[in-house]
């Protein structure tokens, strides 16, 4: 898939994360992936990001992104595939290459390790990632690593496969900013942990699609939700976010970093084996494991 082609696909529906299935002992587990790669292959998303966030990119070696990439490719069918890049430059690109390798279609480059750096060193970071490979590349603004509107611009004119900005900063005057300054030249993609919370907001900014992580074990209502944020059908967005999207939040925030051990809970509450998180995450306890089920129930 070209980096235009990508762009396209990211821009015209709704996104998601599987999350990376393990065993019991922490190993991968991609007999059981595929099989929920597949299953969420069938409802209507646009794109799947191998080894995201949400997809503990950060607790995986190089060697695993790329298993894991392949594996999604596998199971995906007509669904391309982007697969999570990041830490520092050199790795990074190893990464990238890896990917490509395994078949992604794209990268969604996650921030570099560590330290805080300046728009110069951002803007070279991303640079010699994007020079790397000939893959569509989507930055993602989050924690350590935030580009502003001129640095994204000179990126943009220096990488033609620089094709899309992803948001998890929750910053709308940046993003409108960076929307506006760039235009069509990338698509617009909203990254903040259960994004649906934000999705509203993000529409009026420009940012018309995100990446769902329930997804991962309620498609069909993630679907539901989206168009109507498309549609502008405030009721039935509302009515969501109620009875399923706040009460959803609250048990995510009991814990730290329950945003994505709170996916695997989900997936292997309807069936999907995802197996636990690795360290340092936790997973939910008992307690929490059947609040959710319950609130799964209540909204199938």
């Amino acid at each position: 898939m070209s980096p235009d082609d990508l762009k396209v696909a990211l821009s015209s529906g709704l996104l998601s994360f599987p999350v990376t299935h393990f065993d019991a002992d922490g190993a991968l587990s991609l007999d059981t992936y595929r099989r929920h790669v597949e299953w969420l292959s069938g409802f209507e998303a646009s794109v799947l990001f191998a080894a995201g966030g949400t997809g503990e990119f950060f607790s995986l070696s190089p060697e695993e992104v790329g298993n894991v990439t392949r594996a999604a490719k596998d199971a995906s069918g007509a669904v391309p595939i982007v697969t999570g890049c990041g830490y520092g430059t050199e790795l990074a690109k190893d990464v990238a290459r890896r990917a490509a390798a395994a078949g992604a279609d794209g990268l969604l480059l996650l921030p570099h390790y560590l330290i805080g750096a300046p728009q110069e060193g951002l803007f070279r970071h991303i640079k010699a990632v994007c020079q790397a490979t000939d893959l569509g590349v989507v930055v993602y603004n989050r924690s350590n690593s935030v580009v502003n509107a001129d640095t994204l611009a000179r990126l943009a004119d220096a990488c033609p496969n620089l094709i899309g900005f992803k948001d998890g900063t929750g910053q709308i005057s940046l993003v409108r900013e960076i929307s506006a300054k760039l235009g069509d030249r990338l698509c617009y993609i909203g990254g903040m942990p259960t994004h649906e919370l934000f999705a509203e907001a993000f529409n009026a900014a420009g940012v018309t699609t995100y990446s769902s992580a329930v997804f991962n074990f309620v498609p069909a209502l993630a679907v539901r939700f989206f168009k109507a944020m498309r549609a502008g059908d405030r009721a039935t967005m509302e009515a969501i976010l109620k009875d399923f999207f706040y009460p959803f939040a609250a048990i995510r925030d009991r814990q730290t970093g329950y945003a994505v051990s709170i996916i695997k809970a989900g997936a292997a509450i309807v069936g999907q084996a995802p197996g636990p998180v690795r360290p340092p995450l936790t997973d939910l306890t008992d307690e929490e494991r059947g609040m959710l089920a319950a609130l799964i129930e209540r909204n199938a």
